[in-house]
């Protein structure tokens, strides 16, 4: 730290000028700051405040806040007074922001009220003024009414502030984490918005309803190059019309280390995607003090070139895309299987990675391949190898076959497995082991618990869309059904099942089908048979 420029007014080699100034003009007037607080006023990296804090004179309360002395804050106002006072640059949607105070408020406390974030999954909650900013330049930028909007992850909340702005989108939100999904679901039927959920580890693939359906995609990633160019990648095989779409991307990196921002920006260069803006600063955050608690907006314009790029990089399976825990991209987590941990079980099929000495003539899948479509081989024992991160797959990797007897080897037990379980009680008897866990098959339900039968004909056929399974199970009970009047009907009890599978639907539409599926055979019992 050195004095430069106007006389009293010190100078960060490593901190950004303007960010330098912001912090000295809201020190300045000597209110009492946390440094929470002040790093996200002024985007600067935490340790470039920690070290421009350590060469002023800076009175400290009990509660940790802070301020300049009077005399400190005395001769930096007269040398802010005195010197070169840059410019802000102007926020693209700041001036439309006081017409939606309420909105923000609103949003305040949907965030508030919000699932806590997983560290592991790189979470951090925006700011209510960041959500609602975002939906407010969509707005600028976009055709909204009647636009299809995907949210490629979406712990932020935007699509709720996109909805409450913008009702006339349809949006679609993918995610990894079953709490943020049935939050959003909760809170959008609270407050009408057209708004839907789907199920998603976006290493293993997008869900194939979100596939191709939206014009416009955002997304926050885990900020690693590599966790970026699968979100973009991904949100790429999200656009309907490669001409018109668009992607808006949330990325930040700290001025202190410009080389990892150049690995993100070579990932987004790889994908020949054109930047058509960057607003900087534009994301606060409650929480990533390394990079000022901000992050860039990004809009971002495919070309001829983009889709294939990206389907080739989501080829590229990596589990390793977050900057925290098991999956971080420094991770060397691994699976340790050899041949004797399949004792007892004769695979058809070995599904993941596997060690080529384990079994060498037993065919393989690839786990997106798995998800993606049924398998072409008759499968009656299958061995699979998840790797560490991937945990919250384990329900749909079983329910993507019909196999006897599935064996399933995670890096570490599973946290919950009697939810697991629950979710797949009508196929599926789930057994561990530690970190292994056998899944045999149920027994075809009785002819007379047609709930069942339902249920197990959906689960059956987890590839296809709940709503057409559904249909058919009602017409097998009831001859004289057309196919329009089942439609219908499932329409009526589940909306939610439209277009969906089994395979992309949140845990909680997953445990609420039972139910659902019942309140449809009493609206079948109660139908008059048709003429």
């Amino acid at each position: 730290m050195s004095e430069g420029g106007a006389p009293g007014l010190p100078v960060a080699a490593d901190m950004d000028p303007r960010r330098l100034h912001t912090a000295l003009s809201l020190l300045a007037d000597r209110r009492w700051w946390t440094m929470a607080d002040l790093i996200r006023r002024t985007a600067a990296p935490r340790r470039s405040v920690e070290s421009l804090l350590e060469a002023l004179a800076v009175e400290r309360a009990d509660d940790g806040r802070f301020r300049l002395t009077a005399e400190q804050a005395e001769r930096i106002a007269e040398a802010l007074r005195t010197g070169h006072r840059p410019f802000d640059p102007a926020d693209p949607v700041g001036h439309l922001l006081p017409e939606h105070a309420d909105v923000v408020e609103r949003m305040r406390e949907l965030i508030r009220r919000a699932p806590r974030g997983r560290h592991v999954l790189d979470h951090v909650a925006a700011t209510p003024d960041t959500v609602v900013r975002r939906a407010l330049l969509l707005g600028a930028r976009f055709w909204l009414p009647g636009a299809r909007l995907l949210c490629v992850g979406d712990h932020d909340l935007t699509s709720l502030a996109v909805g409450l702005i913008h009702p006339g989108v349809e949006t679609t939100v993918v995610d990894i984490d079953e709490r943020i999904l049935a939050y959003i679901d909760e809170r959008a039927a609270e407050l009408g918005l057209d708004v839907r959920t789907r199920w998603a580890d976006l290493r293993l693939g997008l869900p194939p309803s979100a596939a191709a359906s939206a014009d416009i995609a955002v997304t926050d990633p885990p900020y690693t190059a590599e966790g970026v160019g699968l979100f973009v990648a991904r949100a790429l095989e999200g656009l309907r019309d490669h001409g018109s779409g668009r992607v808006v991307l949330a990325y930040g990196a700290s001025d202190r280390t410009p080389a990892l921002a150049l690995k993100v920006q070579n990932a987004l260069r790889d994908l020949h995607l054109v930047t058509e803006a960057v607003y900087p600063d534009f994301n606060r955050y409650f929480g990533a003090e390394a990079i000022g608690s901000a992050a860039d907006l990004y809009l971002l314009r495919p070309t001829g070139k983009s889709l294939a790029a990206a389907t080739a990089r989501a080829r590229r399976f990596s589990a390793a895309i977050y900057t925290r825990g098991p999956q971080a991209v420094e991770s060397r987590t691994t699976l340790r299987i050899s041949a004797d941990d399949l004792s007892g079980l004769r695979p058809d099929v070995l599904v993941g990675e596997w060690p080529t000495h384990v079994l060498p003539g037993v065919p393989r899948a690839r786990l997106t391949t798995w998800l993606a479509k049924p398998y072409a081989a008759t499968v009656r024992h299958a061995a699979v190898a998840l790797p560490a991160g991937l945990e919250r797959a384990l329900a749909r990797v079983l329910l993507a076959t019909r196999a006897e007897h599935v064996r399933v080897f995670l890096a570490e037990p599973v946290a919950d497995l009697a939810a697991t379980a629950a979710l797949l009680r009508p196929v599926y008897e789930l057994t561990a082991r530690g970190p292994v866990v056998d899944a045999v098959r149920c027994a075809p339900p009785a002819a007379e618990d047609e709930t069942a039968r339902i249920l197990r004909a959906i689960m059956d056929r987890a590839h296809g869309k709940v709503a057409n399974a559904w249909r058919d199970a009602l017409i097998g009970l009831r001859g004289d059904l057309t196919k329009r009047q089942a439609r219908a009907l499932v329409a009526e009890t589940a909306p939610w099942a439209r277009d969906v599978t089994p395979l992309e639907l949140p845990a909680h539409r997953l445990r609420e089908l039972p139910d659902a599926v019942r309140a449809s055979l009493q609206r079948l019992a109660a139908a008059p048979a048709a003429g």
